[in-house]
């Protein structure tokens, strides 16, 4: 299962930053007039391909900038990843039912924007539906489960038994069998927080990529902005539109990065908390905000709201910007969006 979401996340990722690296290559200024340096690199990370770009003023400090954010991004996974046993998420769910867990302030507070986000979205967000999407089995064995059997997962579903207690710092599952995954928006998270350790290493401008979870800061060389394409949800590497980002961070939710099709009907991995089946309003919804942990959080609670409710909570929303595809393939663009995106 780790295999398969990695191929597909790298060719999600791939179809999201070719051209945005693309543009990366060849810069030999900056505003200034001083030369600079741009360094990429990629490893694997988060269960994913992370690539990770800095411009500064000299290759070295490009390097130490690149080695930061890896290092930083490497620091919340040994904390936020359910693949990881000894990680503080995995001991949470561990101990699910039985005493809650003394965690870092960055698991309390990627768990605390989830709560944020699950609110925002009306429950559309949920950190706890992790056995509803295992019950469906859509990577393997592509199983369709019985009302009986969604019905006896709701109560470990439920978001209101996720207690998190800021005076002790401790997250709690009440009820046995309960567990949390922050991958809906930990990657956003480490966007943020490696954008964070590359400006404090000296890193004048720069792009962080966990899959496609993207976050920007300052400018390419020459002042230019980042150009980022987003990926047609029914096209395989073909760009529906393109944007240019500045100081701002992106994220996708689509029903074609992990699905499969039975009788003409795709089963795909976006389940609506409430129903326990898949969501069926949109077919993908890119969020563009200031930060990459809202990005990350708010495009899969907007994909469960649908495309009317979705947008209404976009521009409802500060700093906050959206282009919807709905289930009939048509596009939706946030009023801050129209004027800044533009067709291949």
């Amino acid at each position: 299962m780790h295999s398969n979401l990695f191929n597909e996340s790298f060719r999600i990722q791939a179809c999201l930053l070719t051209l945005l690296f693309g543009a990366l290559s060849g810069c030999v200024g900056i505003p200034t007039g001083q030369e600079s340096a741009v360094v990429t690199r990629a490893q694997m990370q988060m269960g994913t391909l992370v690539k990770i770009t800095a411009v500064a003023r000299s290759e070295s400090v490009a390097q130490a900038a690149v080695t930061a954010g890896f290092a930083e991004i490497r620091r919340l996974e040994e904390l936020l990843s359910t693949w990881i046993p000894t990680s503080e998420l995995s001991r949470v769910n561990a101990a699910a039912g039985v005493s809650p867990v003394h965690v870092s302030l960055d698991t309390w507070t990627v768990v605390q924007r989830a709560m944020q986000a699950a609110e925002m979205t009306g429950g559309g967000f949920n950190i706890a539906i992790g056995p509803a999407v295992d019950a469906w089995r859509v990577t393997e064995g592509q199983h369709i489960p019985t009302e009986t059997e969604l019905d006896a997962l709701r109560p470990l579903v439920d978001l209101q038994a996720v207690r998190a207690d800021l005076g002790e710092q401790t997250v709690y599952l009440e009820k046995p069998g309960m567990r949390v995954d922050v991958g809906g928006i930990g990657k956003g998270y480490a966007a943020d927080q490696a954008v964070l350790a590359m400006k404090k290493a000296g890193a004048l401008a720069g792009v962080v990529a966990l899959s496609g979870d993207i976050k920007t800061f300052g400018h390419l060389p020459g002042g230019r902005k980042f150009p980022v394409g987003i990926q047609h949800p029914r096209k395989e590497e073909e760009v529906l539109v393109f944007i240019d980002l500045e100081d701002e961070a992106i994220s996708t939710a689509g029903d074609y990065e992990r699905f499969f099709e039975r009788n003409g009907v795709r089963y795909h991995h976006i389940i609506d908390p409430k129903t326990l089946q898949p969501a069926r309003g949109c077919q993908s919804v890119t969020v563009i905000a200031k930060e990459g942990v809202w990005a990350d959080g708010l495009d899969t609670g907007i994909f469960v709201m649908g495309p009317e409710r979705g947008m209404e909570l976009v521009e409802e929303l500060p700093d906050v910007e959206a282009v919807i595809v709905d289930h009939e393939g048509l596009v939706h663009v946030s009023s801050g969006l129209k004027d800044r995106i533009r067709k291949p």
